[in-house]
């Protein structure tokens, strides 16, 4: 099959499947006081809302939401719509899922590092005799703080 012929045939079925959408789009003077569009048309109205919306930039008769509707079923149905089609709140959720794990990781090392550290300074400072132990010990904290942190931001600012 000639390769021009393919892509042809694959922008006619996309056109065609786009056109096919918005002929069901929300204000499209099917729906009237006595005939209004009920919970399922809001269902469908909210899951095709995004492509509706990008219709409405280009055709100012195509709306988003339908106005003659019966109300609260309506708004229930589209809001149901957008939902289950465009995920909610799924992404946040699993973003911030994912954030908790890095930083619970990096806590975790960061808890290592800190006892193995502390570990290290204690056998450092008992082999110290007869020095004031308290204030050697939060000067040498501060130091290995300090370093730390400018080590840290150092690696941190390369590129």
């Amino acid at each position: 099959m000639n390769l021009q012929y393919s892509k042809s045939i694959r922008i006619g079925l996309f056109l065609g499947a786009v056109f096919l959408i918005t002929a069901c789009t929300a204000g499209d003077g099917q729906f009237t006081d006595q005939s209004p569009a009920g919970f399922w048309y809001g269902v469908w109205h909210g899951a095709i809302s995004i492509i509706t919306l990008v219709v409405h930039i280009f055709i100012e008769t195509v709306v988003v939401y339908e106005i003659n509707n019966t109300g609260g079923w309506y708004d229930f149905g589209f809001l149901m719509g957008v939902i289950i089609i465009w995920g909610g709140g799924c992404h946040v959720k699993c973003k911030s899922t994912a954030q908790k794990k890095h930083d619970k990781e990096w806590e975790e090392i960061g808890d290592k590092v800190e006892l193995k550290v502390m570990r290290k300074l204690k056998d450092w400072a008992a082999d110290e005799e007869g020095k004031d132990k308290d204030a050697e010990w939060d000067e040498i904290g501060d130091k290995v703080e300090s370093k730390l942190k400018r080590k840290i931001r150092e690696w941190a600012e390369k590129e």
